[in-house]
């Protein structure tokens, strides 16, 4: 356990920063977190979070207040976006809690950070501190003092290490890389969001193609369409990935639809009327390079500052996840000496990054795929199964956070 007096220092108070500090304060370790907003808010729509995540949120006490928030979809249908016709469905529901001892299950973001936010906040071992811009970072040999910008004023702030939360485009990643900015990479995708009240959704006919209690999936060569519900089951989210777009690091654009549209358009009924809703948003998708440092003297990258991943495993936020679990675990285990424990949270998390990575590039080829290579996919769904695709996935949806001394 880590000394009292010297606090375990969080930059950013998104997913991955409050997953965090519960993950550190379940093990008895006092924690300051640092969020450069001035209050707290999440921007985005639907996040899909599998059994592999939240057995973490469960343990860490935030899965049963977000219950009522929660929808537990019953499979993952995947469908020709031309035709509408159903390639193949992976089942989750009670017989993948079963399978994998914990839920698969969709939440809007902003339903997940209260939860984060209100089960930290009732926490006695948690200090959160808004509208507070870490800037700086001074490590010693045995103590960190990170200076932060608040209120026009520059304050310090001292302990054991600091964790670096601070997202996809991380400033912070540096103090791991040889003090030299590690920009993310622009993957020459776009993801556009909307979400639509139920009622909305079936003015648009839209229960003829989409089960509004699974996660459906339309393939297509240049993009995909994803839609599942949320917030209980009285909205629907919409996730189109299309190539090209805006490199602009800014959410909630809307500009550039071109594409978005042209995807839509050529959809068969009901799906094209998609394209008549105004309300898409723009989110480029950007990836961490591979070969970046995660941690170095007294410091660490946890989720997306780490490895920004593509959607095309969905596992974005729970490998922010299960990056908390994972660091407290081998902080704790380590003992006095921190460094060691450092080094093996980035080594068992480098392997399980590389297997996900693989899978989403797998996901992407297959999503993705047109003319034989189409023709290669379907067949090979039709001979394997839903039985044998869940399988598929033991590895990933089955993990298990270590156990802790």
């Amino acid at each position: 356990m880590l000394d009292a007096s010297r606090p375990v220092l969080i930059a950013g108070g998104g997913l991955a920063g409050l997953t965090t500090a519960l993950a550190f304060a379940a093990t008895g370790t006092a924690v300051r977190l640092f969020e450069a907003a001035p209050a707290f808010g999440e921007i985005g729509a639907g996040l899909q979070l599998s059994p592999n995540a939240t057995h973490i949120l469960d343990r860490l006490g935030v899965l049963p207040p977000l219950e009522p928030q929660l929808t537990r979809p019953s499979a993952v249908t995947l469908f020709d976006a031309a035709t509408l016709r159903p390639l193949t469905a992976i089942p989750l529901g009670s017989g993948g809690e079963k399978r994998w001892r914990a839920p698969y299950v969709v939440a809007h973001r902003a339903a997940i950070l209260d939860a984060l936010l209100a089960t930290a906040r009732r926490n006695p071992l948690i200090s959160i501190e808004t509208g507070a811009l870490v800037r700086d970072l001074v490590i010693g040999h045995d103590d960190v003092t990170l200076a932060f910008e608040r209120g026009g004023s520059t304050q310090t702030a001292d302990g054991a290490f600091l964790v670096a939360a601070d997202g996809v485009w991380s400033g912070l990643r540096r103090f791991a890389n040889g003090d030299r900015p590690v920009d993310s990479r622009f993957s020459g995708l776009t993801a556009w969001r909307t979400t639509l009240p139920i009622a909305d959704a079936e003015s648009l006919a839209l229960p003829r193609v989409i089960d509004f209690g699974c996660v459906s999936t339309f393939l297509d060569p240049y993009a995909h369409l994803v839609a599942y519900p949320l917030a209980g089951g009285s909205a629907l989210n919409l996730v189109a990935i299309t190539r090209g777009g805006s490199a602009k690091k800014t959410w909630r654009e809307a500009d550039g639809r071109d594409v978005l549209d042209a995807f839509l358009r050529r959809l068969p009924q009901p799906l094209n009327g998609l394209a008549r809703l105004s309300n898409w948003t723009r989110w480029p998708l950007y990836e961490a390079p591979a070969d970046l440092t995660w941690v170095s003297h007294r410091f660490a990258l946890v989720g997306d500052a780490a490895h920004a991943l593509l959607p095309f495993a969905a596992q974005g936020a729970a490998m922010a996840i299960e990056d908390a679990a994972v660091l407290a675990a081998s902080v704790q285990a380590a003992g006095a000496d921190l460094d060691r424990g450092l080094q093996h949270y980035q080594e068992v998390r480098r392997r399980r990054l590389h297997q996900v990575r693989s899978r989403g590039r797998l996901n992407r080829l297959a999503w993705h795929a047109g003319g034989p290579v189409a023709l290669a996919r379907n067949l090979v769904f039709r001979l394997k199964g839903p039985e044998a695709l869940a399988a598929d996935l033991d590895w990933l949806y089955g993990w298990r956070e270590p156990t802790r001394p």
